[in-house]
Formats: C-alpha cells, sequence, structure tokens
C-alpha cells in the first residue's frame, strides 16, 4: 500500500486502552459540524506512528494480531512491525529475481504478508527489534528502499549477463537490511525468559494461521478464493471472494464479537478528510437537494470548481449509493486503488444517526482525534479494498457457501 491536537481525555485513554460496549457512549466536538457519539469500541493497542516508510500493512496487520491476542488472552502485547518489514523484503527479493525483475518490488504490502511472514519467521517483541539503525527517532525508509532496489537491479543485471547469479546476492541483501534494521538476534529475553522468534509467537498465541483475506469483486466468482490482481500482492495470497453485504456482515459480525478488523482501502478520495477526522463519499450534487437558485450557479461552475465544491462537507450529508456494480466500475477504471492499511476498532453514530465505523490510523495522533477517523458506511462499501478477519467471525451462513 502506498505511504502516504485537539485533547479530549476520553479519547486519549482510549487511545492506550479500549473502551468497552458496555461502557458510557462517548461523544465527539462537532468543531468540524459533527458531532460522533462512539457506540462500540474493542480492546485495541495504541496508535503508532510510521512516519516516512510504506509499512502501513505492517503496522495494521500486526495491530490485528496483537488484538487477537489480547481478546483470548487479556494479555498486550507489542510486536515488532520492522521484524515483518525485513522478513517480507527478503521474500520479495527471492521472488524478484526468480521473475527477472518482472515483480512490484516496493515498500507497500498486504496483510497477507503479516500473515505469511509471521507464520514462516515467528514474531519478536518491539524492544527486541526496533529496527531503528541509521541514526532517526522514527521511521525513515526511502534511502533504504531506493538502495535494496538499486541492488536488486544489479544483481539481475549482472546475473543474466552472466547467465549466472553470485552465490553471495541473498547474503548483500541481508547485509543492506542489517545496516539500516539492524541484524536480527537469534534469541531475545522477554519478560524474563529467553525466546527465538518461533516460540515466542508460539508462547503469546499470535495464531497468523487462523486469519483470512475477504475481498469483494464481480470480476470473479463469489464463494471462492482468487489472488486479487494489485500490485502489492506479490505473493499472490488467495482472498475469499464474497458479495460485498456478505464482507460487511463479516466485519460486523467480528466486532460484536469483540475483535478488531485490518482495513485495505482507498484513502485518495475527496471525501478522506484525515485531518478532520472521517471519511464520507459525497453524492453528486443535483435538483433534489438544490434551490432554483443553488441549481444556476452550480450548472455554471467549472468542472474542478463543481468538484472542489463537492467535498466541502460542513456535516452530515446524503451520499452516493452504491451497489456491487458501482463499486466493481470503480476498482476496474482506478478510481478505487490500493492505498493505505488500517484497523477498524468499533462503530459510532453521527447527530443524525447515521453508522460509522471507527478506524485506527498509523499516521501518529496530531489530528483532530488523536489518530482515530469515522468511515461512513458508503465509504467502506465503495473504497474498500479488502477486510483482513479472524475466521471465527465469519458468520457460518456465509462459511457455509464457499466451495
Amino acid at each position: 500500500m502506498k505511504i502516504e491536537r485537539f485533547v479530549l481525555v476520553a479519547l486519549a485513554a482510549m487511545s492506550a486502552t479500549a473502551v468497552l460496549a458496555d461502557d458510557p457512549k462517548i461523544e465527539v466536538p462537532d468543531s468540524t459540524g459533527f458531532k460522533f457519539t462512539d457506540v462500540r469500541i474493542n480492546h485495541h493497542g495504541p496508535v503508532y506512528d510510521q512516519n516516512k516508510s510504506g509499512t502501513c500493512w505492517a503496522f495494521s496487520g500486526l495491530s490485528t494480531l496483537e488484538d487477537n491476542v489480547r481478546h483470548n488472552t487479556g494479555k498486550a502485547v507489542t510486536l515488532s512491525e520492522m521484524y515483518v518489514v525485513r522478513n517480507a523484503y527478503i521474500e520479495k527479493a527471492r521472488k524478484y529475481i526468480r521473475m527477472g525483475g518482472k515483480l512490484n518490488f516496493a515498500q507497500g504490502g498486504s496483510f497477507a504478508d503479516v500473515l505469511n511472514m509471521s507464520k514462516q519467521y515467528g514474531a519478536m517483541p518491539e524492544e527486541a527489534y526496533r529496527g531503528l539503525n541509521y541514526g532517526e527517532d522514527k521511521h525513515s525508509h526511502y534511502e533504504m528502499a531506493e538502495a535494496l532496489t538499486a541492488y536488486l537491479d544489479a544483481v539481475l543485471a549482472r546475473g543474466t549477463k552472466n547467465s549466472k547469479l553470485s552465490t553471495a546476492w541473498l547474503k548483500g541483501f541481508e547485509g543492506i537490511l542489517d545496516a539500516y534494521l539492524g541484524p536480527v538476534p537469534e534469541q531475545f529475553t522477554y519478560e524474563g525468559k529467553t525466546y527465538t522468534p518461533q516460540s515466542f509467537a508460539k508462547a503469546i498465541g499470535l495464531e497468523p494461521e487462523n486469519f483470512i483475506n475477504v475481498i469483494s469483486f464481480t470480476h470473479h466468482p463469489f464463494y471462492e478464493e482468487f489472488a486479487l490482481e494489485i500490485p502489492d500482492n506479490w505473493a499472490w495470497t488467495l482472498s475469499r471472494n464474497v458479495p460485498m453485504e456478505d464482507m460487511k456482515a463479516i466485519v460486523d459480525n467480528a466486532l460484536e464479537q469483540g475483535r478488531t478488523v485490518c482495513w485495505a482501502a482507498d484513502v485518495s478520495e475527496g471525501g478522506f478528510k484525515w485531518r478532520k477526522g472521517y471519511a464520507l463519499l459525497p453524492a453528486s450534487k443535483g435538483r433534489q437537494d438544490m434551490t432554483d437558485t443553488e441549481l444556476s450557479r452550480w450548472v455554471k461552475l467549472s468542472d474542478k470548481d463543481r468538484e472542489n465544491e463537492k467535498f466541502e462537507i460542513k456535516g452530515p450529508i446524503k451520499e452516493e449509493e452504491v451497489t456491487q456494480e458501482s463499486r466493481q466500475t470503480g476498482f476496474d477504471n482506478f478510481e478505487t486503488t490500493d492505498d493505505h492499511g488500517m484497523v477498524i476498532v468499533g462503530t459510532a453514530t453521527d447527530q443524525e444517526g447515521n453508522k460509522y465505523y471507527k478506524v485506527k490510523n498509523s499516521w501518529d495522533t496530531n489530528q483532530l482525534y488523536d489518530g482515530y477517523l469515522y468511515v461512513s458506511m458508503p465509504y467502506f462499501m465503495a473504497k474498500t479494498i479488502g477486510v483482513g478477519v479472524h475466521r471465527d467471525a465469519v458468520p457460518a451462513s456465509i462459511a457455509k457457501k464457499f466451495k
């Protein structure tokens, strides 16, 4: 996925712990024209900052797995995103070379990468592998990513010319990762006990094997699996394809079970207002919501001015009616793109009773709602690329339809 304070005591507390469904409802002030009321917020970890790195997939994916550990055991754990990132780079490099460079080699990834790397390599706590070995306090991966790409292209060019790869190429690649992220310790101590990454993942009950990816597209049959054709699905991981109503039902069921959900979505839309803390899908303006004077002015605007005014949002508005067909058209036309990974942590309503998902981001807390935003149902239905959920969150009525 691509990269990209108003302080309320109750919200600050939510970023570190979690609010349960039976806690008092929390109201968020309407300084942007909205008054959001949290209805159900499930246990989840704090907001982190991916900073200048295309690692939203690692932050959101690991956060979902951390929340699952908390859900199952009541124990909070903070895992190393950079351990997952490092391992994904290694597997991606192997495939890039095998594919003769005809593979997307970039900073982006997916929830599937977190699952695949955790199953293959285990996990490490943040304190054991911070991945900041290059003089920075926060993640900044551009230099490293450019160095890794240039190195692989040099290896590939020389290997093609010689019709043979050097036996040292992978060790050299890992050397760059060591320089920036740090060498990986074979063992580490956590809460007084010594672990390997594999034994640690087992000890905390990480269970990545029990998570699945769910998508909703019509260019493949429903209730079957296929590898979604997006650049960051470099591993060609399969996802389960369902109608969009079933995808939403799976998310709702997960939230009802007290779980959080990994969410991959398009965030390039004009209605995605990160600083203002909401994401909406405004309906195209028309005669039904305009006076004759307003309509007359509207039709005289340029296309650019009309588009800008469409996203001048000052409170709850009419949103687009999303269908399976319109959703697919957006994906096929590249209007809906694989941009960013976040975590759905609960539900909320606005002052008119419209429903929203409350979403935790990884762009730090210097934002109106301390790193959270409210996503409308139309926005979710239209702009979701896919969701990552525990398999137990799939309702039995949906699960039995898979072939």
